[in-house]
């Protein structure tokens, strides 16, 4: 800890649950938003490595902690902090070409690497999987590990893979963790990352630390109130120094960046529809206090570890408290007083009821995107099977005559019945493939540009005769143009850079669409207790608001906290 952070002591539980790990225990650490979760795997995986060659039978004389990450922005990052500190770190991720995923995977192999980023969808590669069992792999840590339980508030199929990997490696300790999980999430996660899926030996299988969510610096606030915007405006006004506002959809974050402007806060907004350049200057003026408020969409803030937020106001109701909590508990992580402000009205609670439809969508509405959709790629009826296509979703609802909410749910509920695995919009890198053989490019005649840039081609990517290769750069327009010219006279297949959804089909294409209660009804029911709950928490105020917070977290506090809304105004009773 001295040597690479420069720290003289752990934070809270930190110790303990690197004591775990390196005792060979499967672990699972609930901590709180900026608790050093990553501490808790990079310093054990650099003891174990400091261990003598002897320890390591015959996979040499290194060590490899692999990071099973969701974002390709946060992966980055923590491998470019691990390198500014000496430490050897790698990560793989969509958009690397085949040749430099496998450079990578040969240097973590043969070379002194420490930490391996990947995120779960690169599991689903049968090729990564057997390439990963050669690797002298000793932990492996799993972040955002709610994400891996259907009852979880981000819950994303592939983070089931995991258990795969763990099949693989029988006898390397993993270390979960996650700064949001309910007691059912809890034991969901054990028993979905045991090897023996029984119950009761899952959860005993598992060494379980959990911080205390307590924050006595951040302050809950429910402001009720039909001008939110205008409410919004005040609240900058009172309270100065960096904040977050969340909002529901990309146009209204664009239309609220614009107004605190016009009433001379300083603000710019966030969502997914940005591409990563313009995220990342968006991300880092915030950061830096260029920015001081940043709206957002909820595609703001994992990994975000910014300490003096003083406010994060919510002008929507969130879909559950998890995901209030962890938005909300981005304030005030210097310890220093915060507060989390959520603006209600009567209106929020008819919207969360038009939630439930759009996240869960009929099921013949399901059959009728399923079918759709594959009419729309036209891929026919037993047909598909192992196929991808880059879909550009706005054109799939605009075609077809569908509704966009229902409809990316409906994709999303399809794959997790197993029919496709449909992801979320990314930014593709130009793709190439030669489509002539190598001896039958003498038979055509090139210029001296074409000419160079096919043999670069060729001398670069040794799968380009049989596959779309990523381009590793995005190519000048020169380069472009003389690649757009060369895909005209059918020489070569050319894809330039593109925003869209990967879909792939996971089973030939059928007529009947089947959802198992697992799959749609329990989903549904739990998703509405979830979202009740957080209509129960806007509109109750009776109770201290924190305790409710830690109750439904499965923490029990002996005092209401006195400090949010409720007890501040009230004498707030207990749960």
């Amino acid at each position: 800890m001295r040597q690479y952070w420069h720290y003289d002591n752990f934070r809270p539980m930190q110790a303990e649950i690197i004591q775990s790990i390196l005792a060979g225990n499967d672990t699972l650490a609930l901590m709180p938003t900026g608790g050093g979760k990553s501490i808790c795997f990079q310093v054990p995986t650099l003891m174990l490595a400091a261990q003598k060659k002897s320890d390591y039978g015959q996979k040499g004389n290194h060590c490899l902690c692999l990071v099973i990450s969701p974002l390709i922005a946060l992966m980055k990052d923590q491998v470019e902090s691990l390198k500014s500190r000496g430490i050897h770190a790698a990560a793989i991720y969509t958009g690397q070409s085949l040749d430099k995923q496998r450079m990578t995977l040969d240097n973590c192999l043969f070379g002194p690497y420490r930490f391996l980023y990947v995120s779960p969808e690169r599991l689903e590669s049968e090729e990564f999987c057997r390439r990963l069992e050669k690797l002298p792999i000793r932990l492996i840590a799993i972040d955002e590990a709610h994400c891996i339980s259907q009852w979880g508030h981000d819950f994303r199929p592939a983070y089931r893979q995991i258990s795969k990997v763990r099949k693989l490696l029988q006898n390397v300790p993993v270390l979960a963790v996650t700064a949001t999980a309910t007691p059912e999430v809890t034991e969901d996660i054990c028993r979905q990352l045991t090897l023996n899926t029984n119950e009761t030996d899952a959860l005993k299988a598992w060494k379980v630390f959990r911080n205390s969510f307590h924050r006595e610096n951040l302050h809950y606030i429910v402001k009720y109130t039909e001008k939110k915007a205008a409410q919004t405006i005040q609240m900058l006004n009172e309270q100065s120094g960096s904040a977050i506002v969340y909002v529901r959809n990309r146009k209204r974050a664009e239309e609220l960046a614009e107004l605190l402007r016009n009433n001379g806060i300083c603000a710019d907004y966030y969502h997914a529809g940005l591409d990563s350049q313009e995220r990342t200057r968006k991300q880092d003026a915030w950061k830096e206090g260029t920015t001081r408020v940043i709206v957002c969409t909820n595609a703001f803030g994992m990994g975000i570890d910014k300490p003096d937020v003083r406010q994060v106001i919510h002008i929507d109701l969130p879909d559950s408290l998890e995901e209030y909590f962890q938005e909300a508990g981005r304030a005030g992580r210097d310890r220093l007083p915060a507060r989390a402000v959520l603006l209600y009205c009567p209106h929020d609670k008819v919207s969360a009821r038009k939630r439930v439809r759009d996240n869960y969508p009929s099921k013949e509405y399901i059959s009728e995107v399923y079918q759709k959709t594959c009419d729309y790629l036209q891929v026919g009826a037993g047909s598909g099977l192992g196929h991808t296509f880059f879909v550009d979703f706005k054109d799939l609802c605009a075609v077809m005559h569908l509704s966009i909410l229902p409809t990316y749910s409906a994709l999303k509920t399809l794959t997790l019945a197993g029919y496709i695995n449909f992801r979320d919009e990314q930014e593709i890198q130009p793709r190439v493939k030669i489509n002539v053989s190598r001896d039958n490019l003498y038979d055509y005649s090139f210029t001296n540009q074409q000419e160079q840039v096919l043999n670069k081609l060729m001398r670069e990517y040794t799968g380009i005769f049989t596959d779309l290769q990523y381009l590793r750069t995005n190519e000048d327009k020169e380069i472009h143009d003389i690649l757009i010219s060369l895909t005209k006279r059918g020489i070569i297949t050319y894809i330039g850079s593109t925003r869209a959804c990967p879909l792939t089909f996971t089973r030939e294409r059928e007529v009947d669409v089947y959802l198992p209660p697992h799959v749609y009804d329990d989903r549904e029911r739990h998703y509405i207790s979830r979202i009740q709950a957080m209509v129960e928490y806007a509109e109750q105020n009776i109770y201290c608001r924190e305790q409710i917070m830690l109750h439904y977290f499965g923490e029990e506090s002996a005092e209401p906290c006195l400090h949010c809304d409720v007890c501040f105004n009230t004498q707030a009773q207990n749960i």
